[in-house]
């Protein structure tokens, strides 16, 4: 079984991979809002600190447990920890976690396509701006669209994952993340021409100190964290597709560096077209469905093809952004069932997407028929975000580095990070990274933890 493992093609590939997984919504949805809701430039340099000393190192752990045990996720602690019953259950979670978020992420995913459609039908930009906001929220509870649009993007990504690592998973990343990048560049371009675009800008560049408080640097963290894929047994998956002769702090600081330039173009894409049009920039999670497309409907008036091509470029980075991440989160259900359960990759992705569409179809409808239905008065689509993202995904990142950190031997995390002592800049930067593993990022996915429920 190990000898037939597929592989990466080599460093690029790897990277491009992994920061397909990392860069998604969590870049281009979830950062601009955390930026407008926690003080602008300082909470950016903040999270740019947390990123390159405490993500990074436990990204760099999360590889290594990948590529060390060379198996699936739920398997790669039991292989390491010789079968201890502890870590074979906590196993489980790397497969629970990313498939409870492929749920309602592709949900999420399926607005992106409903509002890509929109926008080539130019329905969107030529509506009154006023109606804008009321638009999202007639979209999102209507019974059978958004859950048609989910279970196509979901379809659609569970296709190319079916393709296999090199063929689907690989070939897509080599395609996709350029166009990414070419996409925000363009709309970037555009935004920070518009008229007061200035103000979004200087909000993005000129740090106020007097906003950062604790909260701010918890949640600089755990945007960093989610941004990267961290806890979701994705970069463990995908760690175990690297090849030993990979230098995997190479890959990673590659990974890391690229998600932190889209993050940040996505902020300047982003914020200088909200302060053009006079929005609040901590408008919350409706800022690109509701705070953007009131942009676009504003510059229908005065500019309509402009505006329509803007919009469609806008919901066509949206939508590959999402896929690249969500291909990662279904791959690692795919894997464990190949290799736990002796399917074909076929019929795994077929479980994958009937489990991950049914849930998702509750999700969607939690908005309209389902919205009665609460548990702990939240709905069906918030309480599957609220678990993942405030419990699931921290306590698999602590498992992670206390794992590293704590139960692997220091002889293997060294062989890991210096590919057996032949890297010599690895060699020298070990201390550092057995420091952060071992005693700060431990510390830190703590303080996010409490800081979610106490501050």
């Amino acid at each position: 079984m190990a000898d037939k493992r597929e592989k990466f093609g080599g460093r690029l590939a790897v990277i491009l991979a992994m920061a397909g997984s990392a860069i998604g919504l969590g870049n281009i949805w979830r950062f601009p809002y955390m930026v407008g809701e926690h003080g602008g430039a300082a909470f950016v340099i903040v999270y740019v600190i947390a990123t390159l000393l405490i993500s990074l190192p436990v990204f760099l752990a999360e590889v290594m447990i990948g590529r060390r045990s060379h198996t699936n996720a739920r398997d790669a602690f039991a292989r390491l920890s010789r079968q201890h019953p502890f870590w074979k259950t906590t196993g489980y979670l790397t497969i629970l976690i990313p498939t409870l978020i492929a749920c309602y992420y592709s949900v999420i995913g399926g607005w992106s396509l409903g509002y890509f459609i929109q926008s080539c039908s130019l329905s969107l930009t030529r509506m009154p701006p006023e109606n804008v906001s009321r638009q999202f929220g007639s979209f999102v509870s209507s019974a059978w669209i958004p859950v048609a649009m989910h279970l196509v993007f979901l379809g659609v990504t569970v296709g190319v994952v079916a393709g296999g690592v090199k063929s689907g998973i690989e070939k897509f990343s080599k395609v996709s993340l350029p166009v990414l990048f070419v996409l925000i560049v363009l709309i970037l371009a555009y935004s920070v021409t518009l008229p007061g675009a200035g103000e979004g800008v200087r909000y993005l560049l000129h740090p106020d100190w007097s906003e950062l408080t604790p909260r701010t640097f918890a949640y600089a963290m755990g945007q960093s964290f989610y941004s990267l894929s961290l806890g979701m047994g994705a970069i463990i998956t995908y760690g175990s597709y690297v090849s030993k002769k990979e230098n995997i702090l190479a890959t990673s600081a590659g990974t890391a560096v690229s998600d932190l330039l889209f993050a940040i173009l996505a902020g300047f894409a982003i914020m200088p077209a909200v302060f053009a049009a006079g929005i609040e920039p901590g408008a919350g999670p409706g800022l690109i469905f509701q705070s953007v497309p009131y942009v676009f409907a504003r510059m229908g008036a005065t500019m309509p093809v402009l505006s329509a091509i803007t919009a469609i470029l806008f919901f066509l980075t949206i939508i590959v952004a999402a896929m690249t991440s969500c291909i990662s989160l279904v791959e690692v259900g795919v894997s464990f069932l190949m290799e736990r359960k002796g399917m074909t990759r076929g019929r795994a992705c077929l479980v994958l997407f009937l489990v991950c569409g049914g849930f998702g179809v509750l999700c969607s409808l939690s908005f309209g028929p389902l919205s009665g239905v609460t548990v702990a008065g939240m709905s069906i689509f918030d309480l599957f975000d609220w678990v993942c993202s405030n419990i699931l995904l921290l306590l698999m990142a602590l498992l992670v580095v206390l794992f590293v950190g704590w139960i692997l031997p220091r002889r293997v995390v060294y062989d890991e990070f210096t590919n057996g002592g032949r890297l010599r800049l690895n060699h020298l930067l070990f201390p550092v990274f057995w420091f952060l593993i071992k005693w700060v990022a431990p510390v830190a996915v703590v303080i996010i933890f409490f800081t979610n429920f106490i501050l």
